[in-house]
């Protein structure tokens, strides 16, 4: 389980979930920052279009593992075989799109149980990530304090808002004087 990465390095950890909007704006904003990012996406949400996302990794982002159906209640609602089937379902799709098991996993929701970890390492992956701050609606809110720390795991969408949110997000990000990492590469499982 990670939720932040305890570290004195100057960095911060942008993460994107989902798929459900594609625009191009999003690759444009990522593009013109040199941002990497990890992308959790759900194969239910990226399957009409996926090469859509081939374009974030062209600029060094990769793609991690959502489920494939993005039940948020999937921990109360489905036992451990039928949470395997959802996550390994997603790893197999990640390899033929985009030629890379994922080893990260973020649960729908951020909710999480026993079973479902058993079935995270069961599908391979190393860990299952949460965050600590999120750009949600055009702003910012942080789980502790007011501001990002180093080390902390970041979560967006791609919705929408996503511009509002970006800007959100590189605002506090510069304020706080945080270099934006890849999540895998810090924790050496890129």
């Amino acid at each position: 389980m990670i939720t932040k990465i305890p570290t004195k390095h100057p960095v911060v950890f942008l993460t994107i979930d989902d798929g459900v909007v594609k625009s191009p704006e999003s690759v444009r904003l990522l593009a013109e920052n040199d941002y990497p990012a990890t992308l959790f996406l759900t194969s239910n949400t990226v399957r009409d279009n996926p090469a859509f996302f081939k374009a974030f990794m062209a600029q060094g982002s990769l793609v991690e593992n959502h489920t494939v159906s993005h039940n948020v209640n999937m921990t109360t609602q489905w036992g451990y075989q039928r949470q395997l089937d959802d996550i390994t379902g997603m790893q197999d799709f990640a390899v033929q799109q985009y030629g890379r098991k994922p080893t990260l996993f973020r649960p729908p929701g951020g909710s999480y149980s026993t079973a479902m970890r058993q079935a995270v390492a069961a599908a391979g992956l190393k860990a299952i990530v949460t965050w600590e701050a999120k750009a949600n609606a055009g702003r910012m809110d942080y789980q502790y304090g007011n501001s990002l720390r180093p080390g902390d795991i970041v979560l967006m969408h791609f919705r929408p808002e996503f511009a509002a949110d970006f800007a959100a997000f590189r605002s506090a990000q510069i304020a706080a004087g945080l270099e934006v990492v890849l999540l895998e590469d810090f924790l050496g499982v890129a």
